[in-house]
């Protein structure tokens, strides 16, 4: 499978992207975060399904399972606003698209792009995602950090050849 096709989605969310493309620029990466970021509130919600259960048994109260819907409904937002989350590159500026209710979008242009580096914790490396760093040119940006990205390396090979341009090294 070619790499091209992994990290460029191609569902219904594609035309929630091109709205913030300008009508001269394309997608040339463009990835949701690493499922990984949906680790806390997974955890939030199965611990107040125990604790409710425990709780429950113990009072033998039902009232108690309305504690748990509101872990329950964390869980829910967090999936929706993962999905809705995307992390584009064009040929013209690096950008993340997020927010539920209220959307946002972080860009930086490309040529303000100086340097940028991929950070992996030791629960990254298991699970597979990623920090981006990205430094501009002695300014505050809006886009700096971009954690939870997934195939780290492949998307960081990517991503550098659209920034610094993909030179063939080769020496044939």
């Amino acid at each position: 499978m070619n790499m091209q096709n992994v990290m460029v989605f191609r569902d219904a969310g594609s035309r929630t992207v091109d709205r913030y493309l300008m009508s001269y620029e394309g997608r040339v990466i463009a990835v949701r975060r690493h499922p990984a970021v949906l680790l806390l509130p997974v955890t939030l919600a199965v611990a107040g399904l125990i604790l409710c259960g425990l709780a429950a048994a113990a009072v033998g109260a039902a009232w108690v399972w309305w504690l748990w819907l509101l872990t329950l409904g964390y869980l829910i937002w967090k999936v929706i606003a993962w999905s809705m989350q995307f992390f584009l590159v064009t040929e013209h500026r690096v950008m993340v698209v997020h927010g539920v209710l209220n959307r946002t979008v972080a860009m930086m242009p490309l040529a303000k792009v100086t340097d940028i580096a991929l950070e992996r914790s030791v629960l990254g490396r298991v699970l597979g995602y990623g920090e981006f760093v990205m430094e501009s040119a002695g300014q505050k940006q809006a886009l700096r950090n971009v954690a939870f990205m997934p195939y780290p390396e492949q998307l960081y090979l990517e991503v550098s050849s659209v920034i610094f341009g993909a030179e063939d090294a080769s020496p044939d």
